[in-house]
């Protein structure tokens, strides 16, 4: 079974991993801690003018032709880098919904303008507790969305939110603009710079309503996408404890040459490993527009709880370095806890594969 990339999916990589190392030292997530924004808006024109805005969408649409595969070895290296942005709340969580359950109205004026970087789109994490989000009812030619959606990431930067409101107890997305939500930010250890949307009596139009299926979509894409950027992020863990393993001596020799070292260094690689395999089995599936629903689950599940495993033996190896403010270790620890809980966290996960099993 060949699971290597083709050559342009190098090139997609290799080119990602160069720019964000190059700009990482003034767009990393440390650099903008206090910017209200919470992303670097030179850095998000350069990913536009390479065409990572479009680049999981058919050209008819302004995109490049790629797939959600292509676009999430993107998302991963912008977790090695640590570098936010909204390309995977814009792509992931609202072009790829539009691009299989949108109508063709929707998708011309929805995709081309994601795909061409002219806006920037928000959707919240779900949420999905007995009466809480928002809900919908019909009016006139359209529907009126009243409650609150919590956790919308980049949401102060957004021209339009993909919100999940409920209509007739079943979830369905509507896009909103933002200018007409009342957005409060959220003081939280993500990167992502989440903030509540409140609505109360907001009319949107009968085609501002995707189809029924696009408000799973938005957790089934967001989740694998979110797997993709946790296994990029815990590879750079991973890749900056060996290399402070080598280059560390005490009691005259490197700490990578104890047995105890060696092994936590071994069970992060399994973890990672692990990780990239299961994640992109998940996405391959939804690239190829195949029932994914359980693979994604697994995944997320999975790459959640490994992801902190090695942020976690990372510590261990760096010891009380590690645990400073000034080194990168703690961003990734911070970043696994907010990612970990990103569309539902192990627990929510592992309900659905046991109700998959048919257990009593």
């Amino acid at each position: 079974m060949d699971l290597s990339l083709t050559e342009d999916q190098e090139l997609i990589t290799a080119t990602a991993r160069e720019l964000l190392e190059s700009k990482a030292a003034t767009a990393g997530a440390r650099a903008l801690a206090g910017d209200p924004a919470g992303y670097s808006a030179p850095l998000w024109k350069e990913m536009v003018e390479l065409g990572w805005t479009g680049l999981a969408f058919p050209e008819e649409h302004g995109g490049v032709g790629g797939d959600f595969l292509d676009v999430c070895l993107l998302f991963e290296q912008l977790g090695y880098a640590q570098v936010p942005s909204p390309l995977l709340s814009s792509v992931a969580c609202c072009g790829m919904p539009v691009a299989r359950f949108g109508t063709s109205a929707q998708k011309e004026r929805w995709l081309n303008a994601i795909s061409d970087g002219q806006i920037v789109t928000a959707a919240p994490l779900p949420w999905d507790r007995p009466g809480e989000g928002p809900v919908a009812t019909r009016s006139d030619s359209g529907y009126v969305l009243d409650g609150t959606a919590t956790f919308v990431p980049f949401a102060a930067s957004a021209e339009h939110v993909l919100l999940v409101a409920r209509l007739d107890g079943e979830p369905h997305a509507f896009w909103v603009d933002a200018a007409d939500v009342t957005l409060k930010p959220l003081g939280t250890i993500g990167h992502d710079r989440p903030c509540h949307a409140e609505l109360s009596g907001l009319w949107v139009p009968g085609e501002a309503a995707l189809a029924p299926e696009a408000a799973a979509a938005i957790s089934l894409f967001g989740a694998a996408a979110t797997c993709a950027e946790m296994v990029g992020a815990a590879q750079h863990v991973l890749d900056m404890t060996v290399q402070y393993a080598t280059e560390r001596e005490q009691f005259g020799r490197a700490v990578g040459a104890f047995q105890a070292v060696q092994h936590h260094c071994a069970n992060m690689a399994i973890d990672v490993l692990g990780s990239r395999f299961t994640a992109y089995e998940a996405i391959w599936l939804l690239s190829v527009n195949r029932d994914a629903e359980q693979q994604v689950a697994m995944a997320k599940a999975w790459v959640s709880e490994a992801y902190e495993r090695v942020c976690a033996l990372g510590h261990q190896v760096h010891g009380a370095i590690g645990f400073t403010r000034e080194h990168d270790l703690h961003l990734f620890s911070e970043h696994a806890l907010a990612a970990s809980l990103a569309f539902g966290d192990a627990h929510l996960h592992l309900d659905t594969l046991a109700d998959a099993l048919d257990l009593p």
